[in-house]
């Protein structure tokens, strides 16, 4: 135990050591204010009348979220959109090690493999969770804010509101073990970038759209790993588009994404991980 509580420590030092996670951090909180910002004060201003909505939408904003509707909306910018940066995170983090051959030291003063992978797991996790906590300063603090200028709800005293911003945390969390399992399925660091962004901004956002319009695929479309994360949280800004017509509870959707982390990591270890390094 002892042992593992160290390399925690060495990991933890290895990611504050280094600029990304910071740099991550703020490039998230700006990402996500400035959406749920934007949208609360779109679809706030239709709730209130001030903005006045396009033509077939009829007054009073038909076809916008309902109020009750609306916050845990804008607060899910956090996970639904910003989910991109604990994985990078934990790509880089991964990645990086490889990249620049760090992992011979590690491994000469902990040759067990698996418990530094798992160390680093944790590590990831925490820094994950913490990236958590910056999304949701960035959407409830801006959108909570500009909903009440609106005069909208921002619904922060209700009991369901703090179960979203947990489930958020624990959301992104698991994403960036995700990320820790894909940097050691896929070593190059350029490559992991590559499919983290083609794959979270282009390729499944394109595949759940297709999904949604027949039963059979939404069905199949609901265990991908975005739309099980919005399952988890318990809302997102896809249900504006259609695409979540068929979810996952929530804890259902926790356990998809923990086994997407942990087959990445698995087959990463036997295929990577475990091999010679210089």
């Amino acid at each position: 135990m002892n042992t593992f509580i160290r390399s925690v420590r060495s990991e933890f030092a290895k990611v504050t050591t280094t600029r990304m996670w910071w740099i991550l951090a703020i490039v998230l909180f700006c990402y996500i204010g400035l959406l749920a910002g934007g949208l609360a004060a779109l679809f706030g201003g239709v709730q209130s009348g001030a903005i006045s909505p396009s033509a077939g939408g009829g007054a009073g904003g038909q076809g916008a979220p309902s109020g009750a509707n609306l916050p845990p909306l804008i607060y899910s910018f956090a996970s639904s959109v910003g989910y991109v940066f604990p994985v990078l995170l934990g790509a880089l983090a991964t990645t990086g090690e490889f990249r620049h051959q760090t992992l011979t030291p590690t491994f000469l003063a902990n040759p067990r493999r698996g418990a530094v992978l798992g160390s680093k797991t944790v590590t990831l996790f925490g820094f994950g969770a913490m990236l958590g906590v910056v999304g949701l300063l960035a959407s409830v603090g801006i959108g909570a804010l500009v909903l009440n200028a609106f005069g909208v709800d921002p619904l922060l005293a209700d009991s369901d509101t703090w179960a979203l911003f947990g489930r958020t945390i624990l959301a992104m969390a698991l994403w960036a073990t995700i990320g820790v399992g894909l940097g050691v399925l896929v070593p190059s660091q350029v490559a992991s970038i590559v499919i983290v962004l083609a794959f979270t901004q282009f390729v499944e956002p394109l595949l759940r759209l297709a999904a949604s319009f027949i039963e059979v695929t939404a069905n199949i479309g609901k265990f991908l790993p975005g739309a099980a994360s919005d399952a988890l949280v318990g809302a997102s800004f896809f249900t504006i588009a259609g695409q979540a017509s068929s979810v996952l509870d929530w804890w259902q959707g926790g356990l998809v994404l923990l086994g997407y982390a942990i087959v990445a990591t698995v087959v990463g270890y036997f295929t990577s991980w475990k091999r010679d390094v210089t």
